[in-house]
């Protein structure tokens, strides 16, 4: 359970940042005006962004072979959002390719705008998953395929994660922008910042109050529980991403900014423990034979051995430029 939250942590946090460059694309303006910021977003994002489905496919292998009870309800109950997600995205990927690809003006606004759509709705429709699992909606062998992620709980959950998708793309390509000697985009995309972050606050702070009447034992660990500190150190860092953005400086804001959102991740965890679905089904009830779970970790291990140096190497070259234009033929 621990490795699968570490994992879900590196899937928030980096294909998350990819998701909202695509929400930036979209609001970037016509062909002209947004040349500029389509750019940097395809220049940040295109070396890694495929990549970053590893961990989507890691996280889905680890539910499903350590706790085939909860996967089957989950899947089962939420087929509908997932499958949605899952569409999403397929569409995103081909056209982030295809952009790059087609040769007329037409072909590459369509492709754009599917790129841009797909990447707005596949974080939404994670996120009312994440909430019809939070409020303990995904109970026995069926659920409701409906009302278990058409309510008021799910559907900001959604928007809290296309928000916190759309900050963490802006945080992350401002440094982009500084380290590119780029002051203009820099400035462009820190106002972008300034304003997902103050978004993804309040939205925040609505979901939360909202928890109080649709999940109340997690509310309560989450403000006044073992879960506290860790609500204490995401507004902490998240406001000090503003502040530092407010005075123009963007050295720090990039880890500041996973840092809250790991912060809530990990404190949604804390605050569900020992509870993988809400209300009764445990970790321990959960789980897979115990031969299951050792042959998991051990296939872990081999995929940090293998897999680790390769995204390191990844990640550096791409912080260091060094990787080429994207699409380049």
């Amino acid at each position: 359970a621990a490795v699968l939250l570490l994992v879900i942590t590196a899937y928030a946090a980096l294909a998350g940042a990819d998701f909202g460059g695509g929400v930036w694309d979209l609001l970037a303006g016509s062909t002209a005006a947004g040349a500029a910021p389509r750019r940097r977003i395809d220049r940040s994002i295109g070396p890694v962004w495929e990549s970053n489905h590893v961990w989507l496919i890691i996280a889905l292998v680890l539910l499903w072979t350590g706790f085939p009870v909860a996967f089957a309800r989950i899947f089962t109950t939420l087929f509908v959002p997932l499958s949605l997600s899952l569409l999403g995205i397929v569409l995103r990927g081909a056209g982030f390719a295809f952009r790059s690809q087609v040769e007329t003006l037409r072909w590459q606004r369509i492709s754009g705008a599917i790129f841009a759509l797909a990447s707005l709705l596949t974080p939404f429709f994670l996120g009312t998953a994440i909430g019809a699992i939070v409020t303990g909606r995904v109970r026995g062998a069926a659920g409701d395929p409906v009302s278990s992620w058409v309510n008021p709980t799910s559907l900001l959950t959604g928007a809290l994660f296309v928000a916190t998708s759309a900050y963490l793309a802006a945080v992350y390509l401002a440094t982009d922008s500084e380290r590119a000697g780029d002051p203009g985009l820099r400035r462009y995309f820190t106002r972008r910042a300034v304003a997902s972050g103050a978004l993804t606050g309040l939205l925040a702070a609505i979901t939360m109050t909202v928890l109080h009447t649709t999940a109340a034992r997690v509310f309560s660990v989450l403000t006044t529980g073992r879960a506290l500190p860790l609500v204490v150190i995401s507004v902490l860092a998240g406001t000090a991403v503003l502040v530092l953005l407010a005075r123009d400086q963007t050295r720090l804001i990039r880890l500041l900014a996973t840092l809250a959102v790991t912060a809530v991740i990990w404190g949604w965890a804390l605050a569900q423990y020992p509870l993988l679905l809400p209300p009764r089904l445990t970790i321990h009830a959960a789980a897979a034979p115990a031969g299951a779970g050792v042959t998991e970790l051990v296939v872990v291990a081999i995929i940090v051995v293998l897999v680790g140096p390769s995204f390191a190497l990844l990640y550096s070259l791409a912080q260091r430029g060094t990787l080429g234009e994207p699409g380049a033929r």
